[in-house]
């Protein structure tokens, strides 16, 4: 902490003292034992947010990207463990994008347009205390995410994590709210209950002083969001298709799915989920995904593992969701080999129920197709117009550019693995809120920000 930095904490708690407003601490760094409590507490923190500088926002994000980059492994570890879902290597990979790749402060650019009539600037400013629900999918890497991004755009923020993933979910947030403080002096600014439940989402989303809600998580989560009467800024399902025709670079497309969809256990909401390819080189494409370790079932083994991973609704079945490959055969009977396969493969046709229904799991459907058109028809099909992510291999310009309008998707990741799309090993910001619903796509500071016009009439135009 730089003498400035110093400076401003100092002044912060004599601030704070001399008022007589402090609060009463939490057990636990941030977390309380109720939801009333806890949305007072960081309302209470962002009215002195509010007033805080710039520079204080900057110092608690640097002091994030430096205080819980020692920690990602164990929070990768301790996610993976407590919800079963995923492996922590790629959870770290995940967590690092989270905290190295999510922009802050810089995010929040001002604009001026000055004419004869003056000048106006338009500004970002923040909304209040967010009310933020993460996703037992992505837990910590969420919670970083939206940390950084929201605090940023100088709010305060409750977080209401999922169930699944409650005891990583309260460790990381009483360290962020641990850091925040040590920058700014101010208690209270990331906030939580001891006992996250859907009781609880509901009386935060009710609470006067909730000013905006993100809700990273399934559809009906955000429809609930939606009923609120509160701004949402919503993140739906989604169910991408990877469309390959023959003009793809074929080794280059294999090795992009196998690692797109395998990663994490094919957990990210935007990894491909099916692979529709033109029947000219679908041979090829499934031989190559071979050699970079999938495994192609027989018609017979398909059967079982459909058997097991869907529940006869044709959702996918909870207890299979993030497991390893080697998990999805010894479930369905099914031998597992000596060296065990990063993916599954099974082709099957455009309407089979493992290619309509997003599974999270590392079992990809193949669909072989005529030729480009009858694929793109098809990927239209399949995405179900949730206009969430796509994924196409080709060198074709126009083929992509007419898939590109077609999809609509807030993601479009062209001739790469689908995590290029949040920013791994590709170019862009990293993101887990990627808000289709409601149009904001994917998601960094401004998002959390409203934009404010500011005019001074008949003056500073020096042209």
């Amino acid at each position: 902490m730089n003498n400035t930095e110093l400076e401003t904490l100092i002044r912060a708690i004599v601030t704070q003292k001399l008022s007589g407003n402090e609060a009463p601490s939490p057990a636990c760094n941030g977390v309380f034992p109720d939801v009333g409590s806890a949305v007072q507490a960081a309302h209470q923190a962002f009215l002195r947010y509010q007033q805080s500088p710039l520079k204080t926002r900057s110092a608690i994000i640097r002091a994030l990207r430096s205080e819980l980059g020692p920690q990602l492994q164990h929070f990768s570890d301790a996610g993976a463990t407590e919800t079963g879902m995923g492996n922590a290597a790629d959870k770290y990979l995940k967590n690092k994008a989270a905290l190295e790749n999510t922009p802050g402060v810089e995010d929040l650019t001002t604009t001026a347009l000055t004419g004869d009539g003056g000048m106006v600037l338009f500004e970002y400013s923040p909304f209040g205390v967010i009310g933020a629900i993460t996703p037992s999918t992505n837990p910590t890497e969420t919670i970083i995410n939206n940390s950084i991004s929201m605090l940023a755009a100088g709010n305060s923020i409750y977080f209401s994590p999922h169930p699944g993933a409650k005891e990583v979910s309260l460790e990381l947030i009483s360290l962020i709210e641990s850091v925040a403080f040590k920058c700014s002096g101010i208690r209270n600014l990331v906030v939580t209950v001891a006992e996250p439940t859907f009781e609880a989402t509901q009386q935060m989303m009710r609470h006067e002083n909730i000013a905006l809600l993100a809700i990273t998580g399934g559809p009906a989560i955000v429809s609930m969001g939606m009923k609120s009467g509160k701004k949402v800024i919503g993140a739906g399902a989604g169910n991408p298709p990877c469309l390959v025709d023959e003009t793809a670079d074929i080794v280059k497309a294999a090795q992009d799915i196998v690692s797109g969809a395998a990663f994490d256990y094919n957990l990210p909401c935007i990894a491909e989920k099916s692979v529709i390819v033109v029947d000219c080189v679908a041979d090829r494409l499934v031989q190559q995904m071979q050699a970079f370790d999938a495994l192609l079932v027989t018609p017979e083994q398909a059967e079982k593992l459909k058997h097991v991973c869907l529940v006869p609704d044709g959702g996918a079945n909870k207890q299979l969701v993030g497991k390893s490959a080697a998990a999805l055969l010894t479930a369905a009977g099914i031998p597992v080999p000596g060296k065990a396969p990063r993916l599954l493969l099974a082709e099957v046709a455009a309407d089979d129920p493992l290619v309509t229904t997003e599974q999270l799991m590392p079992l990809l459907p193949v669909v072989r197709v005529p030729d480009f058109d009858a694929g793109l028809q098809l990927a239209l099909k399949v995405e179900h117009g949730l206009h969430h992510t796509a994924i196409m291999h080709s060198e074709n310009v126009s083929r992509l550019n007419l898939a590109a309008r077609l999809l609509q998707t807030s993601i479009f990741v062209k001739n790469g693995p689908s995590y290029a799309g949040i920013g791994v090993g590709g170019e862009g910001f990293t993101t887990f809120t990627i808000a289709t619903p409601t149009g904001e796509g994917t998601t960094s500071a401004r998002t959390f920000a409203r934009s404010r016009r500011c005019v001074l009439t008949n003056g500073f135009s020096i042209r």
